[in-house]
């Protein structure tokens, strides 16, 4: 019986046949909810997404450990927010169901950056649509909205942020100026979500942030985030272990003083001889191309070759 041949990558790496289908199934997987009709990204042809595949966001959000890492660092700074947290935690299925609400979330976040034109729009449309129902008031007796422009703001930060600065640090650093590009690059999705002052530069977020600082604060809801999404079987058992290095990494990159506020001291935090596993899982990630990755896919929807985003 014949064994299967390696797949040889960029860089000097080889995965076996095998490996590598495991791997594409597991990261497809993570984009895959249940109750949502998968999306063909390979279709229609030639139809343009809101970011061209020359972006700098079509080259972070092709990489899934970053993704995950960006995408809890984001949460946490939502949470940190007490009205988007009261929004977040009382009208969605975190608690109950944090695997689906992962997986719609990175659907979304797919569709937003590699999805074609109309069919992210639709999207964004139907996500609207849902939020004008999510208004309520705080504990503290403040009242929100999901669709208030400055909270939307703060989420769209956030969002930029998390999978930015993650995949800048630990995949492939980012200039000063593709930083900036990855936040410009957001604004057509934003105002399509209604985040009109959404920022454009890393200093626009730092502005943001430094407004809406002073109403960051603690939350027994932060630490009970971290912990479904340490034991969520999001990996699997082999690999479970490692999940928890990239919930602390997540944490790792949030700003110090945010950190300090929340309260997430140094059991959040990665050890030294952790980071040298989590950059090369980052960098795996980074030079294996996953034929049902929704990069590889897009790619493919405008004739593009399946390593176009690997030799960037």
């Amino acid at each position: 019986m014949r064994t299967a041949q390696p797949t040889i990558l960029r860089g000097g790496l080889a995965l076996p046949a095998a490996l590598r289908r495991w791997i594409d199934a597991l990261a497809a997987e993570l984009f895959d909810p249940p109750d949502v009709p998968p999306v063909d990204f390979s279709r229609p042809a030639g139809e343009a997404a809101l970011v061209g595949p020359e972006s700098v966001s079509w080259r972070i959000f092709k990489n899934p450990v970053t993704l995950f890492i960006g995408g809890v660092a984001a949460v946490i700074l939502e949470l940190a927010e007490p009205r988007v947290r009261e929004g977040v935690w009382r009208h969605s299925t975190f608690r109950t169901d944090a695997m689906t609400r992962l997986q719609r979330t990175g659907m979304a976040a797919m569709l937003t950056v590699y999805g074609p034109r109309s069919k992210a729009e639709a999207m964004i449309a139907g996500v609207v649509r849902a939020h004008d129902r999510v208004a309520g008031t705080t504990s503290g007796g403040v009242a929100y909205s999901a669709n208030d422009p400055e909270l939307l703001d703060w989420v769209q930060a956030t969002a930029t942020f998390g999978f930015a600065t993650a995949y800048s640090d630990y995949a492939r650093q980012l200039l000063p100026d593709e930083l900036d590009r990855a936040f410009a690059e957001g604004e057509a999705a934003a105002a399509l979500y209604g985040a009109v002052g959404a920022p454009r530069s890393r200093a626009d977020f730092d502005e943001l942030a430094g407004r809406l600082g002073p109403g960051l604060e603690a939350s027994p809801i932060v630490i009970e985030f971290l912990g479904i999404m340490t034991s969520l079987p999001a990996l699997p058992v082999p690999a479970r272990r490692f999940q928890k290095l990239l919930i602390n990494a997540a944490v790792e990159i949030v700003p110090e003083w945010v950190r300090a506020r929340l309260g997430l001291g140094p059991e959040w935090r990665l050890k030294s001889w952790q980071r040298p596993l989590v950059f090369a899982a980052a960098g795996l990630a980074e030079r294996v191309r996953l034929g049902r990755s929704p990069a590889v896919q897009s790619c493919r929807r405008l004739g593009l070759p399946d390593d176009y985003l690997y030799h960037r």
